[in-house]
């Protein structure tokens, strides 16, 4: 079967977006893959010359199968952009793997989402493959499953894409009415609720926390990696959401993670991974050692 086409979300940042496509070109797939370019245009005249450099270099990637280039004429934001983007290739495609300019990927990304794409794409369970894996000690399996979906390197089918919900008043509400709310926040140690909140009052533009709702409420899963095929380099300060931190910090996979068929269901390790990583995030990892040692005795 043909590799899923590979949709990259470029903006201002032409040092992130070649490292992203050089390290997209080492994959074992990418000689059969297409690439489809969405590039935003600027905001503000400041962004405009970066914008400039980011486009004179798409317009030379070579390597790919074939390579489509969109450049807008008005600014989209990055929520529609890639919205309007992931919309646009799944008209045309019954599945899609997506990447923003600063995701930088293992070797095996590819083979690991298209594998993940080809066995389940029958199961309507499963809404979505994801590629990173957060930073944690507790040993869990080769892939495993997670509620909800994620946005940091990720594939998907057009019957996923078609559940994505863009009102998040709508969305709060279903939360509300199915009790999802404490499980939408992980108990407490995430933000989630929060970003969903300030995303309907136009504080912020996500389009992530959207589709993480959006898979939660219609209880899909999505299939994550014991070990990370990705790493984000955005986290330094030059984004457009994102502040300068290692707290995210992974060594990409040196070997293939490969999916292997298993029943669809949440991994209550990975969950309390998860639970406990964004912890920590917030108390530090003296208060999140304790939180661990309470789970391992059974205390919460």
């Amino acid at each position: 079967m043909k590799p899923a086409p590979i949709a990259l979300f470029v903006y201002n940042r032409p040092v992130h977006t070649r490292k992203t496509v050089e390290a997209l070109l080492a994959n074992t797939l990418s000689r059969e893959s297409d690439l489809i370019v969405f590039s935003d245009a600027p905001k503000t005249n400041i962004d405009a010359k970066q914008v400039d450099l980011v486009r004179n270099y798409i317009q030379n990637i070579r390597g790919f199968n074939t390579i489509k280039i969109h450049k807008e004429d008005t600014n989209q934001g990055l929520a529609n952009s890639i919205i309007n983007g992931v919309t646009e290739t799944l008209t045309a495609n019954d599945r899609i793997i997506v990447l923003e300019d600063d995701i930088i990927t293992s070797p095996h990304f590819l083979e690991y989402m298209n594998s993940g794409l080809a066995l389940y794409k029958d199961n309507d369970s499963v809404i979505s493959i994801h590629a990173y894996r957060r930073p944690t000690d507790i040993q869990l399996p080769e892939t495993f499953f997670l509620a909800g979906a994620d946005c940091w390197g990720w594939a998907t089918w057009r019957r996923g894409w078609d559940l994505f919900e863009p009102d998040g008043e709508l969305l709060l509400q279903r939360l509300k009415t199915k009790h999802l709310l404490k499980r939408f926040n992980y108990d407490g140690t995430g933000h989630f609720l929060s970003l969903l909140k300030k995303q309907t009052k136009g504080t912020i533009d996500s389009w992530a926390i959207r589709w993480y709702a959006s898979a939660l409420i219609n209880g899909k899963f999505t299939l994550h990696p014991g070990r990370s095929l990705v790493a984000n380099i955005g986290i330094d300060g030059s984004g457009t959401h994102c502040s300068n931190t290692n707290e995210y910090h992974v060594e990409v996979a040196s070997k293939p993670v490969i999916p292997i068929d298993q029943p669809v269901r949440e991994n209550m390790e990975a969950y309390h991974a998860m639970r406990e990583f964004l912890f920590n995030l917030d108390h530090g990892p003296i208060t999140g050692t304790i939180l661990k040692i309470k789970r391992i005795l059974g205390l919460i």
